[in-house]
């Protein structure tokens, strides 16, 4: 009996191994079976992304997600399209679930720096973007956005710094040159600001903010052919822009005050362009008010 019941007991321990051995072949079946699903749904996700379906891309991207919970790539791209579908605080809520999971993914902390940036919370989005960079360094892309962040912080001096290392690193368009030359103009230091400037009209020349730029450093030097040139150029790129026109204005009779005729023209074109505009009500007087007395002024010129 003893050796029967031995018998008995061997096998009901290669019945327990084989029982064990099918569910965890069952098991990998099940992890592999989820896998391919995850990657399906995140291609899929992909296809529709790109043509523009963004709740059937939620969908995907969140199908691949649930089935594979660390498809980090899945959980940029659910970010990107929350962002695209103005979803600010779920894309932020993507792109952190990224970083928790992969400490030193770059994409993951520039996206949270963007969807920062967008909703106006400045100081998380330069944290944000300092991550990045700290992690790649020489990005052209973060030291450039890093530097915008900073410029409308109003940290001039550390904006100038990061815009000219993302120039130096191959980073750099028309708009990192913008906004050092802008950085460079709040510090004063206007010679530094004019080159970056031209920098910017050299890739783009109808860069309207760039002239308009110029025009005011222009003017604030009282070199008023330049400045009426630049705002001139200014007016050109967006003829819509009444701070242009008014500026305009303002420089080419700086330039030559007896030429009533032609400060006249100027001024009511600025007139009849802002007249309609809430935000120039006071500029719109003032120039009417001019205007009357330049006519005055034409008036009695011609009666002597």
């Amino acid at each position: 009996m003893t050796r029967h019941g031995h018998t008995i007991h061997t096998t009901m321990i290669l019945m327990v191994a084989l029982v064990l051995g099918s569910v965890s072949l069952y098991s990998q079946d099940a992890v592999k079976d989820d896998t391919n699903i995850a990657k399906e749904a995140y291609n899929e996700g992909l296809s529709q992304m790109q043509q523009g379906n963004l709740e059937l891309a939620i969908s995907f991207f969140a199908t691949a997600i649930a089935k594979d919970p660390d498809y980090i790539d899945a959980y940029l791209n659910l970010g990107v399209v929350f962002f695209q579908s103005n979803l600010y605080d779920e894309a932020l809520e993507q792109f952190q679930k990224v970083v928790e999971k992969d400490p030193r993914n770059i994409d993951g902390f520039a996206n949270i720096g963007r969807v920062e940036n967008k909703m106006k919370r400045r100081a998380k989005a330069e944290e944000a973007f300092q991550a990045a960079l700290a992690i790649a360094p020489e990005n052209g892309d973060i030291l450039k956005e890093l530097g915008k962040v900073k410029y409308v912080r109003k940290k001039y001096a550390e904006a100038a710094e990061t815009l000219e290392k993302c120039n130096q690193v191959g980073g750099g368009d028309r708009t990192t040159h913008f906004y050092l030359g802008k950085a460079y103009q709040k510090q004063e230091k206007l010679t530094q600001a004019i080159a970056s400037l031209q920098e910017a009209l050299k890739l783009k020349s109808d860069y309207y903010n760039a002239h308009f730029a110029l025009g005011q450093i222009y003017l604030s030097q009282e070199k008023f052919s330049k400045a009426a040139s630049s705002f001139k150029a200014a007016l050109n790129a967006d003829p819509k822009k009444y701070r242009a026109s008014y500026n305009y204005a303002v420089a080419v009779e700086s330039l030559d005050q007896d030429n009533i005729d032609a400060n006249i023209a100027n001024w009511s074109a600025f007139i009849k362009l802002a007249k309609n505009n809430p935000k120039a009500k006071n500029d719109v007087a003032i120039a009417e008010q001019h205007v009357k007395e330049l006519k005055t002024r034409k008036e009695k010129l011609n009666y002597e």
